[in-house]
């Protein structure tokens, strides 16, 4: 099969002379270029020129859960054989990543080479900033450009109160675009097929929040299955069990995922900074380079709490999620837990002595 046909089967899924470029030295060894659209049970489905294969993943199961074989890869197969391999996949372009929820804390990969990370947030319920500004640090560290889409807008009939909405999740994630949109009658879905259709795109967010049918919507037709949320929290149960990479009639790929129970971070201290660029800004102003934003002298980010500039909700908030990135990192990293050690021992050592200096004042 010459290169031009290979290109014109892969362009839909986002073939292009750079992964030809890179698949070169594959090429010459015969095998087989595709993106994998699905892996279930150390197997997955590959399309290629050749049409759609069902390959083993064992020769590339590495012990590091980060460089398994996931969907949106591109992947070098072998042209025949009962069992059909995946030899290697191509270096990642970008990754979306959350922590596991074992003790061991380790990294899951979700999806790869992934352009724009979509947070899909119901509004039939009341909005959690929080879990939004969690996705939302994820989405940064992975190298995509998140875009925040309240689904379900049309349960939100008052212009008035979904205007504020928007303006609450805007203040939340800033530097992203966030839109509306209505599967059911379709209003915005065709700023956010003008905004998918540029490269990969993976749809995220929780049970319930409306990305099955948002996947219909964007493909056009109902390839994925759909069920109620429960009116009492918007939940629902999973309807999308696997990771499935879809091409759009209007150009750009899609990856559905499962609703995320958990969105634990993994090792996303400068996507965290993103979410929150604003305290980043303040904390510049810091009498102390390394401000804590605790109870430091000449702290810009408490100024800012204490005039209203910065809302209160938010500095705990990313609080919070620096705390449990910091947790990760240093289970994972020497040198960060011999630092985190050392900072603890600091902090401990100035509590204990402003203590004792307090005594010796009460005396």
């Amino acid at each position: 099969m010459t290169s031009t046909s290979i290109f014109t089967a892969l362009a839909p899924y986002g073939w292009d002379d750079a992964w030809a470029d890179e698949f070169a030295p594959y090429d010459a060894e015969g095998l087989l270029a595709g993106r994998v659209v699905r892996v279930d049970r150390g197997q997955c489905d590959v399309v290629t020129a050749d049409g759609l294969l069902r390959a083993d993943t064992a020769f590339v199961t590495p012990h590091d859960p980060l460089r398994v074989v996931c969907t949106g890869d591109w992947v070098a197969v072998e042209p025949g054989g009962n069992p059909r391999y995946v030899r290697t996949y191509l270096p990642r372009r970008t990754a979306f990543v959350r922590s596991t929820s074992s003790k061991r804390s380790e990294g899951q990969i979700l999806a790869a080479n992934v352009d724009h990370a979509i947070v899909a947030v119901s509004l039939a319920v009341e909005l959690d900033l929080g879990r939004i500004e969690r996705f939302l640090a994820l989405a940064w560290e992975s190298g995509a450009q998140p875009v925040v889409v309240l689904t379900k807008a049309d349960l939100v009939p008052d212009a008035v109160t979904l205007a504020h909405l928007v303006q609450d999740v805007e203040t939340t994630a800033p530097g992203v675009p966030v839109l509306t949109v209505s599967a059911h009658d379709g209003d915005g879905l065709d700023v956010l097929v003008a905004v998918v259709s540029g490269g990969t795109s993976v749809l995220l967010g929780q049970s319930g929040a409306g990305k099955s049918t948002l996947a219909n919507a964007l493909v056009g037709e109902d390839v994925m299955d759909v069920r109620a949320a429960r009116d009492v929290d918007g939940k629902g149960r999973h309807t999308t069990t696997t990771r499935n990479l879809l091409a759009l009639p209007g150009g750009g790929v899609l990856i559905d995922t499962p609703g995320l129970r958990g969105v634990g971070l993994f090792d996303a201290e400068s996507g965290v900074g993103q979410v929150f660029s604003e305290i980043a800004e303040l904390a510049e102003r810091c009498r102390f380079h390394d401000c804590a934003h605790e109870a430091e002298p000449g702290c810009a980010v408490l100024a800012a709490v204490a005039s209203g500039e910065l809302g209160e909700r938010r500095l705990e908030s990313y609080r919070k999620l620096i705390r449990e990135n910091q947790r990760i990192v240093a289970k994972t990293d020497a040198r960060v837990r011999a630092e985190l050690r050392k900072d603890w021992k600091r902090r401990g050592a100035e509590g204990k002595a402003a203590m004792e200096a307090k005594r010796g004042r009460v005396r």
